[in-house]
C-alpha cells in the first residue's frame, strides 16, 4: 500500500503541474499566432452575428445596454492588460460587436409587415422586375397604397406575381402601377427549423407577397425619379437591347451576366443550369467581378507595356489597378448592386487597394478585410448561401495556392504549358469541394457531374465571354456593340449545351438530407481553424469537421409533418415520406421532400400512401403513427366516425367543439402553432415555438 501511495504522489503532482501550466501554454500558443490574429476578426464577428440570429427572443434595451457596458469594460481591461492577455479579452469584445452589429441592422431596416390576408386594390412604384419559380413575371413595388389601410401599417414594399391576361403596360422601374390582387404576410417555415423566408423578407423590407389575376395598369408615368431607379431603367434597356440582338436563352444568359436581369431565361434552362452546377455563372458575384477586373487589369498593363517610354515613367501597375477598380465599380452599378455583387466588389476592391498600397493583393488578410466590411454593412449576409459559398471558395483557393507557392519543387517538374490548364482544373476542384457542403445544405442536392460541367464551361467565361463583354461595352457608344455580342454568342451556346447534356445524365443530381442547425457552423469553424491556425493544433479543425460530417449523417428527420394551413400531411414510411394529398399544399410538400433528401415529386410521394387523390380522407400509418387527414366539409363530416383513441386527425375545416378520444388538429390550432413536426417518440415541436419572439416573426 505504501509503495502504491508513493508512486501516485509524483504522478498526481505532475498532473497538477501540467494543469496549472495549461493557461500559460494557451497564451503562448496565441502569442505564436501574433501575425495572423486579424484573420480571426471576421470569424469572431460571424460568431456574434450567428449568436444573435440564434437567440430565442429579441434582446431588451436593458440587455443591449448591459452588453455595451461589458464590452467597454473589456476594452478598458485589454488596453491595460499584458499583451498576451489582450487577444483573449478581444475575443469576447468581437463576439459582442457581432451581436450589436446584427441587432442594429435588424432594427434599422424595420418596416411594417402585413398582418392578415388582403384582397383589394394595390398601387405602387415598380422598383424590381424578375420572375417567380413558376416562370411568371413578378413585380416589387414601393410607395405602396392599399385600400383602407393607414400609411403607418402599410408595408414599405410588396411583391406579387402576374397571372391571367397581362400586357397592357410594359413594366419599367419607376413606373407607378395599379391592380387588384391578393397579398399575405411573408410565409412562415414549412416545418420547425426550416428556412424562414420571413427573416429574408425583413431585411429586404418586404412586408407582403402575393399575386394578381387582374391586368396591371399604369397609374402614373415614369417621373424623373432618383438616380437608383434611373440606373435601373438603364439596366433594363441594355438588357432588352442585348436580347434583341441575341434572342432566346442565349440573349437571356448574356443579359443576366451583364445587367443581372434573369427574366429572359426560361425556367427549364435555369433548372438545367442548377442540375449541372452552372447556375453560379448567372450570379454576378466573385467569378464575374474577378474575371472582369482581372481582364481589365491585364489589358491595361499590356497596353502600357507596349509603350515602354510611358510605362517606365509611371507606376503602370497602380494605374492598371485604378482602371480595374473603376471597371468593377461601373459593373457594380450596371448590375443593380445586389448583395452578391456588392460582396464581390468589396472583395475585389480590397485586393486592388492592396496593389495601390504595395501590399500583397491576394492573401487571407485581404479576404478577411473584405469579410469584415461585408459583415459590418450587411450582417444578415452571414446566414445566406451566397456569402457562405463565395467566401468558402475564396478562402480555399487562397489557402491552397499559398501552400502550392511554398512547395516549389513539384512545380519545376510540371511543363510550363501544362500550368495554365492545371490552374483551371485546380480552381474548379478546390472551389467545388469547398462550396459543395454549403450547396448541399442550402439546396439539399449535389450535382454529381458539376466538376465536369465547370471544367468545360468556366474557362470560356474568362477567355471569351468576359473579354467580349468588355469589348461590347467599349464599342456601345459607337453603336458597334454587336461585335462583342457576336463573340459571346457561340461561347454562351456552348455553356447552355453543356448544362443540357450534363443535367440529362443518369444520376446527375443526388438528393441530400437537411443537416441539423449546428452542423454547418461547426464545419465552417473547423475549416477556418484548419486554414488560419499555425501549428499542430490546426488539426483540431479536422476533428471538428469530422464531427460535423458525422452529425450530418445522424440528423433525424421528423416522422410526421403537418403543413401550416393543414392542407397536406406527410408521414415517413419505409419507402420515404407518404403525402396525404397529390396537389394541395405543394409548397410545404416540396420543401419536406427536399429536406428529406427525397427525389420524388409530390404526386409520387402521394401514391406511397395508397389513398385516392379524389377522396376527402387519407389514412396514413407507419412508424407507430396512425394519422387521418380530412379535407373540406366532406372530410369533416367523417370526423366522428373515424375518431378513435390514439389517432391523430388533421382537418382543414374547423371542427365543432366536443369531447373526443382522438387528437384533432384544426385550422385554429395551426394558426397558433404554425407547421407541426413529431419525432419518432411522438414529441411535437412547432414553428411558433422554435421561431421565438423575433422582430421578423408576426404575432
Amino acid at each position: 500500500m505504501q509503495a502504491l501511495t508513493f508512486s501516485r504522489g509524483p504522478l498526481l503532482g505532475q498532473a497538477l503541474a501540467q494543469a496549472r501550466a495549461l493557461p500559460r501554454r494557451a497564451l503562448d500558443a496565441i502569442a505564436a499566432q501574433r501575425g495572423r490574429l486579424f484573420l480571426f476578426v471576421p470569424v469572431l464577428l460571424g460568431v456574434g452575428i450567428g449568436t444573435y440570429f440564434a437567440l430565442p427572443r429579441e434582446p431588451l434595451a436593458s440587455e443591449w445596454a448591459g452588453l455595451c457596458a461589458v464590452m467597454v469594460l473589456l476594452v478598458a481591461l485589454a488596453w491595460r492588460a499584458p499583451s498576451d492577455i489582450t487577444p483573449v479579452l478581444m475575443v469576447f469584445v468581437l463576439v459582442g460587436a457581432g451581436m450589436l452589429v446584427a441587432g442594429y441592422r435588424a432594427h434599422q431596416v424595420a418596416a411594417p409587415v402585413l398582418q392578415f390576408r388582403y384582397f383589394g386594390p394595390i398601387e405602387g412604384r415598380i422598383v424590381k422586375i424578375d420572375r417567380s419559380a413558376s416562370d411568371m413575371l413578378r413585380l416589387t413595388l414601393d410607395q405602396v397604397v392599399l385600400q383602407g389601410m393607414a400609411a403607418s401599417r402599410t408595408p414599405e414594399r410588396v411583391r406579387f406575381t402576374l397571372h391571367g391576361t397581362q400586357g397592357f403596360v410594359t413594366p419599367e422601374p419607376g413606373l407607378r402601377v395599379m391592380t387588384t390582387g391578393h397579398l399575405s404576410p411573408p410565409p412562415a417555415p414549412s416545418e420547425p427549423g426550416g428556412f424562414d423566408f420571413r427573416r429574408l423578407a425583413w431585411f429586404e423590407r418586404l412586408g407582403a407577397v402575393g399575386y394578381t389575376r387582374v391586368p396591371v395598369l399604369t397609374a402614373e408615368p415614369v417621373a424623373d425619379s432618383e438616380a437608383r431607379l434611373r440606373l435601373h431603367r438603364l439596366r433594363m434597356r441594355i438588357s432588352a437591347a442585348v436580347q434583341a440582338q441575341m434572342p432566346g436563352d442565349r440573349g437571356g444568359f448574356a443579359a443576366a451576366i451583364l445587367t443581372g436581369d434573369r427574366s429572359g431565361i426560361a425556367q427549364a434552362r435555369m433548372e438545367e443550369l442548377r442540375r449541372s452546377n452552372l447556375a453560379h455563372l448567372l450570379a454576378i458575384s466573385g467569378l464575374h467581378m474577378g474575371l472582369l477586373t482581372g481582364f481589365v487589369f491585364g489589358a491595361l498593363r499590356l497596353a502600357m507595356a507596349l509603350a515602354p517610354a510611358f510605362s517606365m515613367r509611371v507606376p503602370a501597375r497602380k494605374i492598371a489597378a485604378l482602371g480595374a477598380l473603376g471597371a468593377g465599380g461601373f459593373y457594380l452599378l450596371l448590375s443593380g448592386g445586389n448583395v452578391a455583387t456588392e460582396r464581390a466588389f468589396i472583395m475585389v476592391a480590397v485586393m486592388l487597394v492592396a496593389v495601390l498600397l504595395d501590399r500583397r493583393a491576394i492573401s487571407l488578410r485581404s479576404v478577411a478585410m473584405a469579410a469584415v466590411l461585408i459583415l459590418t454593412l450587411r450582417p444578415e449576409a452571414l446566414v445566406q448561401a451566397g456569402f457562405q459559398m463565395s467566401f468558402a471558395a475564396t478562402v480555399a483557393l487562397v489557402a491552397v495556392f499559398r501552400w502550392l507557392s511554398t512547395e516549389r519543387g513539384w512545380r519545376a517538374r510540371v511543363p510550363r504549358w501544362v500550368w495554365p490548364v492545371l490552374s483551371v482544373v485546380l480552381c474548379s476542384v478546390v472551389a467545388g469541394v469547398a462550396t459543395a457542403p454549403v450547396a448541399a445544405a442550402s439546396f439539399n442536392r449535389l450535382a454529381e457531374y458539376g466538376l465536369i460541367a465547370n471544367l468545360l464551361a468556366v474557362p470560356l467565361m474568362g477567355l471569351v465571354i468576359m473579354p467580349a463583354a468588355v469589348l461590347a461595352a467599349l464599342l456601345a457608344p459607337f453603336g458597334w456593340q454587336g461585335m462583342g455580342l457576336a463573340l459571346m454568342d457561340p461561347a454562351i451556346g456552348w455553356i447552355l449545351h453543356v448544362s443540357a447534356w450534363v443535367s440529362g445524365l443518369d444520376g446527375a443530381v443526388m438528393p441530400v438530407v437537411q443537416p441539423a442547425a449546428w452542423v454547418m457552423p461547426a464545419m465552417a469553424l473547423g475549416a477556418l481553424w484548419l486554414v488560419i491556425w499555425q501549428g499542430r493544433a490546426a488539426w483540431a479543425g479536422m476533428a471538428l469537421i469530422a464531427l460535423a460530417v458525422w452529425g450530418w449523417t445522424q440528423t433525424p428527420r421528423p416522422v410526421l409533418l403537418i403543413a401550416p394551413d393543414g392542407a397536406v400531411v406527410g408521414l415517413m414510411g419505409p419507402e420515404g415520406r407518404m403525402l396525404s394529398r397529390a396537389r394541395a399544399g405543394s409548397f410545404a410538400a416540396g420543401a419536406w421532400l427536399q429536406a428529406d433528401g427525397d427525389g420524388a415529386d409530390q404526386s409520387a410521394a402521394h401514391t406511397r400512401s395508397g389513398a385516392d387523390p379524389r377522396a376527402p380522407l387519407a389514412h396514413l400509418r407507419a412508424a407507430g403513427f396512425d394519422v387521418v387527414h380530412l379535407s373540406g366539409a366532406r372530410g369533416l363530416a367523417l370526423l366522428d366516425d373515424i375518431c378513435i383513441a390514439g389517432r391523430i386527425v388533421v382537418t382543414t375545416e374547423r371542427a365543432p367543439d366536443a369531447a373526443r378520444t382522438c387528437r384533432v388538429i384544426g385550422p385554429a390550432d395551426l394558426r397558433q402553432s404554425g407547421a407541426l413536426a413529431f419525432d419518432a417518440n411522438g414529441r411535437a415541436s412547432s414553428v411558433a415555438g422554435q421561431s421565438g419572439a423575433r422582430l421578423w416573426v408576426s404575432r
